[in-house]
């Protein structure tokens, strides 16, 4: 369509849109393109691409310009639409598709080679309703997006148990958690301890593939043994081959006819290890083509043995919760102690957690006092003491003292839930060095098919080699060419790392942010509650004209109460500590960045920023009294944040306030340059003086203040111009800078929901000393991804020129080629060792 000559743009944020998609490649962006180029008067419609444009946008992309945050840049015809109009007809056809289309992540069990994902993904896709589905192998989790009014989870679970040898985790007793997040009222993770699962299984079904690769091995040796130094017909060897050969590709087979049967084939790993055995034997080579499906069959169990020491590291945390619970029931007036299962625990209810006992729940104490080991949810290394009013966790540990716990979120919106099926998430979102294996595997295995059938053709043709010879040759170049270790090692990786990072208190949100993470140069740090401890003290209280400092902290305190600010905090903890009456305020009015506004006794009261007045002034150099910006200057040069305080037409004068460093936060700035940050930045609202001050204590390389909210994601966007960045805040507060990061941090995940879904990273813990380990850890990650990539792709090299030269034949090729897939895992593997660096102070 040709563009109006007056067409109008705007553009609207994505995850505002369509909150719930995890980026500009998602098929609702599609959809949403779609319905709007529908609307009469919108001319086009186009995403324009987060962070940087790539080569391959549109041209309408890069007629708008790139953005930090992925957005929708919609042209319109103004004189059919007005701006307001627009903004409507998007935000109305987001909220359509959010509440019509939903996704499921549903754990699975399922065994054969790694491959078998994308078979999974095919037939997942097939059902109809579903627009997309990730299958994690490795991990055994699939997440699939469906439209809700043609499928339901009951017929996606009945097809993943079809296309998994039968058998779908969520059938062992499986907890339907609510995604976070998730759009559409009918959208579940399933989610369930891998171990409770598996038990409720025999030895056979959890052990089936290292059975049948055991016998198969047995009779291949039996019958090497008859042939090599029976008396005997070779008939009877040659029949063990045979049933040797069935139980080694058993599963591979199954797969394939089933495949047949639904009338599609896949050219996979499973397929070429098949032809190669089915071509020695052709050639007589029954032994070698046994030893080849031996081998592989026995590698893939023990890759799954091994992958599964990382399933279970994440499944652990299903089980940190005790199952039952003892609540205080009022039977007739007299309360009795009952245990209940914890599916009948609702919010209100209290809950007795005894000495060394787990909390079930997530509640505030009632009653008593303990110190609890939050080790499990947050990663804290040191009990944490709780009394009257304090947050506990379900999965943490009680110490000592026996607590009464009001409920405030049983099973199902637990933080443990939240991390439980967010993490179940993060395994399905494949890392960008693995989605460049999938294509490259997508385009590697026909062009080994092709390679082989001209090594079968051509040599004899040209009398190079005779058609034996020829043959043996290409068989061995289809074991050496299969990309079993290319295909395991980046998801291996990522299973391990996000597990890792799980365990010690620190949400990865998929394989994505795990890299990302792993290549950040820059790190940005808002100073209030991350830095400091965000419980400012008042220090000065410096009163104008005739009024007093209790008049001045009265008034103050009356405005700030129902803020929910530090600093508020701090005056309202002043007036009462001085036991003054602090009346009631009229509705209050939060002026961002700057200050509030509200009233008392009729008359309006402004507290704040001296910005905010300096904005009130409108160039009037008289309307600040010079006393009061004299006394700012001085508080802030002495590291002070301060607070200006205005009556009607009154200045009531100016009240000092002192936050300080966290303790250890200047170590833990060292444990950053350690693992590779190379600079550190702190962005803050507060004044010049404070943020110095606090900077040069803990050792800031940049210290950004008086910044609005608009001004940290400008500073991001300056900063990711040229570096990678992370943004560390408190999720919340700092949601635009977060969302403009390379990778966005929230700090206390455990205590706010908006944390775990604000972030690409979430610290469970209210404090930044896990940052040097999910940093470190995810360099590790880095480099063993790369490491797995060399690895994978040098023994597939060597092995190509190794058998097509004739220099080894099939048996050591597979060797090799097993070899080098499980040397990738246990690489992966080593993630789940890694503790962090050093937290020293000098």
């Amino acid at each position: 369509m040709t563009e109006h000559v007056t067409s109008l743009t705007t553009k609207l944020d994505l995850p505002i849109l369509l909150p719930d998609a995890p980026g500009e490649q998602d098929e609702c962006v599609e959809r949403l393109v779609q319905l709007l180029e529908g609307e009469e008067g919108v001319i086009r419609a186009h995403v324009v691409a987060s962070r940087e444009l790539s080569s391959s946008a549109s041209a309408g992309a890069r007629e708008c310009g790139g953005t930090d945050v992925a957005q929708l840049c919609m042209h319109y015809d103004p004189e059919l639409l007005t701006l307001a109009r627009i903004t409507e007809i998007a935000e109305s056809a987001g909220a359509h598709l959010t509440k019509r289309f939903a996704h499921v992540v549903i754990p699975f069990h399922a065994i054969g080679s790694e491959d078998n994902g994308r078979r999974l993904e095919s037939g997942l896709r097939a059902l109809r309703g579903v627009t997309n589905a990730s299958v994690n192998h490795p991990g055994q989790v699939a997440r699939i997006e469906y439209d809700t009014r043609q499928t339901n989870v009951s017929l996606i679970e009945q097809r993943l148990r079809e296309l998994s040898n039968g058998r779908s985790d969520s059938e062992a007793e499986s907890a339907m958690i609510p995604t976070s997040g998730v759009s559409g009222a009918d959208s579940k993770v399933l989610v369930q301890g891998d171990k409770r699962s598996l038990e409720s299984m025999g030895w056979y079904d959890r052990n089936r593939e290292l059975a049948w690769s055991i016998v198969a091995g047995v009779l291949l040796t039996a019958g090497w043994l008859i042939d090599s130094f029976g008396n005997v017909s070779a008939r009877i060897p040659l029949a063990l081959y045979i049933v040797s050969y069935a139980f080694g590709a058993r599963d591979n087979i199954a797969h394939f006819v089933a495949d047949l049967k639904k009338g599609k084939f896949h050219f996979n790993i499973d397929f070429l290890m098949v032809v190669a055995a089915i071509g020695a034997a052709i050639l007589g080579q029954w032994v070698e083509g046994a030893l080849l499906l031996f081998l592989f069959s026995l590698g893939h169990a023990l890759e799954h043995y091994a992958l599964g020491r990382a399933r279970q590291a994440i499944s652990a945390l299903a089980e940190l919760a005790p199952t039952r619970a003892v609540v205080i029931r009022d039977d007739d007036g007299v309360q009795r102690d009952v245990e209940v299962p914890i599916e009948q625990v609702r919010p209100g209810d209290l809950v007795v957690v005894k000495p060394a006992g787990r909390f079930p729940v997530d509640g505030e104490v009632a009653d008593g006092r303990s110190s609890v080991n939050q080790a499990p949810i947050t990663g804290e290394s040191v009990p944490v003491d709780k009394a009257l009013g304090d947050t506990v966790f379900a999965g943490s540990v009680n110490g000592e003292g026996a607590l009464v716990v009001v409920v405030t979120a049983a099973i199902g919106d637990r933080t443990l839930d939240r991390v439980i099926s967010l993490v179940a998430e993060a395994e399905t979102q494949k890392a960008p060095t693995q989605q460049f294996t999938d294509r490259f595997e997508r385009v590697f295995v026909p062009i080994v098919l092709v390679a082989d059938l001209l090594l079968i053709a051509l040599p004899p043709l040209l009398g190079i080699w005779p058609l034996e010879q020829s043959f043996y040759r290409a068989m061995a170049l289809l074991i050496a060419a299969s990309p079993c270790a290319l295909a395991l090692g980046t998801p291996a990786a990522v299973l391990a790392g996000i597990a890792q990072a799980a365990r010690r208190g620190v949400l990865i949100k998929g394989g994505a942010y795990l890299e990302a993470l792993g290549g950040i140069q820059v790190l940005a740090l808002d100073k209030t509650g991350t830095i400091t401890r965000g419980e400012p003290e008042v220090t000065n209280i410096v009163p104008y004209a005739d009024t007093t400092e209790d008049e001045l902290l009265r008034v103050t305190a009356s405005v700030e109460q129902r803020s929910q600010h530090p600093l508020a905090r701090a005056i309202l903890a002043a007036a009462l500590q001085r036991k003054l009456s602090v009346p009631a305020a009229g509705e209050l009015e939060a002026i961002t960045g700057r200050g509030i506004r509200s009233s008392i006794d009729g008359k309006e009261v402004f507290a704040g920023r001296l910005l905010m007045f300096e904005e009130m002034a409108d160039g009037n150099t008289d309307f600040i009294p010079a006393e009061i910006g004299t006394a700012v200057r001085e508080m802030e040069l002495a590291g002070r944040s301060t607070m200006v305080v205005r009556r009607d037409n009154a200045w009531l004068g100016v009240i000092g306030l002192a936050d300080v460093p966290r303790d250890g936060v200047a170590a833990t700035l060292q444990a950053l340059r350690r693992v590779g940050i190379q600079e550190i930045v702190m962005l803050t609202g507060d004044n010049i003086g404070v943020g110095r001050a606090i900077g040069k204590a803990v050792g800031i390389d940049d210290v950004r203040a008086g910044m609005l909210p608009e001004d940290k994601v400008a500073a991001i966007k300056e900063l990711t111009a040229r570096v990678k960045v992370a943004m560390v805040g408190d999720g919340v507060n700092d949601a635009p800078a977060l969302a403009h990061a390379t990778v966005g941090i929230a700090m206390g995940g455990a205590g706010t929901a908006a944390a775990l879904e604000t972030a690409d990273v979430a610290l469970m813990g209210d404090d930044l000393s896990r940052l040097p380990f999910a940093i470190g850890l995810s360099r590790r990650a880095r480099r063993i991804i790369q490491q797995n990539l060399f690895i994978a792709l040098g023994v597939i090299c060597l092995l190509v020129i190794a058998t097509v030269s004739g220099v080894i034949g099939i048996g050591p090729a597979v060797v090799m080629h097993e070899g080098s897939t499980l040397v990738v895992i246990l690489n992966a593997l080593r993630l789940l060792r890694y503790a962090g660096p050093e937290m020293t102070t000098a």
